[in-house]
Order: C-alpha cells, then structure tokens, then sequence
C-alpha cells in the first residue's frame, strides 16, 4: 500500500512555495478542507433530511436558492470567520461582501460559490464548491471593494472540491494542480491526483445544445465542427462537474453569450476565474471568446461573462471562429 499524504500534510509541505509564507494561507485552504468535509457530509443525506429543495428566497443574481445552497454559504463563512485568517469574504449567495471585524487586518480575502449546482442534487448529479484566495489590496483595516474586485491573475490560490460518487478537492497555488479524494473511514482528503495535466487527446465536447440556435455564428460553426468530426459530446448541467471531467480527461467546457444573455450566465468572479486558473496551470487555456478570462477587468462582484475552457487546441480554435465570424459580421 502507497504512503497516503493528507491535505493538510500536503499543504504544510508546499507552504515554502508560496510567495507569502507566514501560515495564513495554508490555514486557508485548511479551513477550506473543514467546511467542505462537513458540507459532504450533509448533501449524502439528501433524500433522508430536509435539505433538498428550495429555499423560498432568491440569491444575489435573483435565482432560486436551494436549501443546501443555504448551508453551504453559512458552513464557509462560520468556517472562514473563525479560522481568523481573512479580512473578508465575497459569496455568489450573497448581494455584497462580507467584512470579518475579528480579523480585519488579515492579509487575504476568499471568494466562493458555496455548491455550484445545487438544483442537481435532487436528482442526485455531482455539484460542487467553487474558491478563490486574493491578497488584499487595501491597507490594514476593515477589507474594501477593490479587494474583491481583482483581475483573476492575481489569485494566490483556487480550487473546488466535487461531490459526486466520492468528495474531491483540487487546489492550485500557481505551482501545478492537485487532487485529494476524501477518505470516509479517516475524515481525511488524501492525495489521489498529483500534478494534473491535460490529456493531449482532446475529442469531448460540453455545452448546452438546447441553446444552439441562440449562440453566435462562430460557435455554431465550432459545435458543427466537432459533430462532424465524431467528438464525444458530455454536458453535466454543474459547471464544476463538466470542469472537472474536462480537466482529468481533455476537451472543452462551453457556456458562450446569447443573443438574450450577450454576457453569458457565469460570474466571472465566483466561477470563471478560479476555474481558468487550475485549468490554465493544468496546460489548458480558458478564454471569453477573444480574451484571457484571467486578464477580464472585474467591475463589479456579480459580473457575468461567457467562457470557454479546456485543451487549448480547442479553446483557440473556437476563437478563430469568433473572430472570423465577427469579420464576417462587420464588428
């Protein structure tokens, strides 16, 4: 049997690494592991517990919350505002950030979507929790907008971890990607995948086709494209999922504009751009359509962008389409 290296070894391992080595980071991602490990543990009582469902109110984007979406938010901020290692905290739940008084001089601020996917979980489908950790911008004090507001290159870490047939927590701190799988006998997130690279096969396809007529010439022409060329196609519904899926086994993971969501639908804050860090530090690429999703300008906490992610071969080649078919267009 293999030696078993747990996370929180793992971490205290790499914390050399990190540009900031004082330990708030690495406590961190600690608490990070904690808050998920419990949230694991009450979306497998789905179905015995009430705990599925809707909440009855509407989150800060004016969608439905789900009773585990509830749960999740509360279970990463108490986490995270005891931990006493973050001045704040900015959740997709939520209209606005959250100042931690108790640890208002800290060094970093998280950003999260406590379970990306959660309408799933009544139907028993993978979702998962989505993280980011910045370097605050603004001086000692109570944390400020602007350190929320950060261009997605600037995130020190990023992260989800995927409740599905087993709980996976993969993590970045801009030195290659991981993955621990929870071990339910031990309580413990072992390592599982070391140093997750893309496959250089990269035939698998994801995106919502009901939506098809809706996307711009240039994108249709790319799903025309892979149809014909005999690509697997495989969409979850749970962004996390299909990400994670199109990390381990190559690809791309679509969600563009519409000609009703021009923007597209996913938080560039709170999705996008801790997503496009792991995949861009596995060797993939994630881009809106003509620009890096880490180098977006981050105007407000619930900004909303289109992204397309994965095997760069991919990623490029939905571009030059964008890009021509923008030509084409005249724009």
């Amino acid at each position: 049997m293999k030696n078993l290296i747990t996370l929180d070894e793992f971490i205290l391992r790499r914390q050399k690494d990190f540009p900031f080595a004082t330990g708030e980071l690495s406590g961190l991602l600690r608490d990070i592991g904690l808050a998920s490990k419990i949230i694991s543990r009450e979306v497998n009582k789905a179905g015995l517990a009430d705990i599925t469902g809707v909440a009855g109110n509407e989150n800060a984007s004016g969608e439905e919350q789900q009773k585990l979406d509830v749960m999740a938010d509360n279970l990463l901020i108490s986490c995270l505002k005891n931990s006493g290692e973050c001045c704040g905290i900015a959740s997709e739940e939520n209209d606005t950030y959250v100042t931690i008084s108790e640890s208002k001089n800290a060094k970093y601020v998280v950003i999260f979507d406590p379970l990306d996917g959660s309408s799933n979980i009544d139907v028993n489908v993978s979702i998962g929790t989505i993280f980011a950790i910045y370097r605050r911008q603004s001086a000692a004090g109570e944390c400020q907008l602007e350190d929320f507001l950060q261009s997605g290159t600037n995130q020190v870490a990023s992260g989800y971890v995927l409740y599905g047939s087993s709980t996976m927590l993969v993590y970045t701190t801009g030195k290659g990607v991981n993955g621990f799988t929870l071990d339910p006998s031990i309580g413990e997130f072992c390592l599982s995948h070391p140093d997750i690279k893309l496959p250089e096969k990269a035939d698998i396809y994801s995106v919502n086709h009901s939506q098809y007529r809706d996307f711009e010439p240039g994108v249709q022409k790319f799903i025309d494209e892979c149809i014909d060329n005999g690509f697997k196609f495989r969409y979850i519904g749970s962004m996390v999922a299909d990400v994670h899926r199109t990390l381990l086994k190559g690809g791309i993971f679509m969600y563009p504009g519409t000609t009703k969501s021009t923007n597209g639908k996913l938080r560039l804050l709170y999705e996008c751009n801790p997503l496009s860090l792991l995949m861009e530090q596995a060797g993939g690429k994630s881009t809106n359509g003509s620009q890096r999703i880490l180098e977006l300008e981050a105007t407000e906490l619930h900004q909303r962008t289109a992204i397309f992610i994965g095997s760069s071969c991919l990623v490029e080649k939905v571009d030059a389409y964008i890009k021509d078919s923008s030509k084409v267009a005249g724009l």
